[in-house]
């Protein structure tokens, strides 16, 4: 499989999201930095996901996709699009309950969006910076359906206790008579 890239643009406050290769954990936190940005802009209309240069795509990924729509959701916007002829990633969209959150197309118009999307920049994450995104990704994730909070439960009771445990152990001092 192919080293992942994300790479992004924009056009009239129409913002493309490009996954190239294998897509994972590893390009999520510059990602989710590009989010913030996104929706900061005033002139933020909706988003596309173009998928079809994707080969696969992790659930912390997905987490991010889903984070999108439920903010597309809360600003008043369209649904994302989502462009992808991958059966596989069809398949593992549908599974996931993303039809209620995006309109995916398979049939793919090479006009469909205006801009050529540029690489994104990601820098490689600390492991702390890691862990709070995988478990925020993946709480989007469950909020979606009952399906994905039974298939994803465990995970975050797992990284919720290695985020408890990693903080460190506050001491009080006492106040010296």
């Amino acid at each position: 499989m192919q080293s992942g890239q994300i790479m992004v643009g924009d056009h009239q406050g129409i913002y493309v999201v490009k996954l190239v290769g294998d897509v994972r954990l590893n390009l999520c936190t510059t990602f989710d930095s590009y989010i913030n940005k996104m929706f900061a802009h005033g002139d933020f209309r909706g988003v596309v996901f173009d998928l079809n240069q994707a080969e696969g795509v992790d659930s912390t990924t997905l987490g991010l996709m889903a984070k999108i729509a439920f903010r597309c959701e809360e600003r008043g916007r369209m649904k994302p699009l989502v462009l992808c002829e991958n059966r596989g990633l069809l398949r593992l969209l549908d599974s996931m309950g993303f039809e209620e959150l995006m309109d995916i197309n398979g049939e793919v118009n090479e006009e469909t969006y205006p801009v050529e999307p540029v690489a994104l920049k990601c820098n490689t994450p600390d492991e702390q910076a890691a862990r709070e995104m995988v478990l925020e990704a993946h709480r989007v994730l469950m909020s979606m359906n009952e399906q994905n909070a039974e298939t994803f439960r465990d995970l975050v009771h797992a990284l919720e206790s290695e985020q408890e445990a990693a903080q460190p152990v506050q001491h009080k001092s006492v106040a010296s008579r």
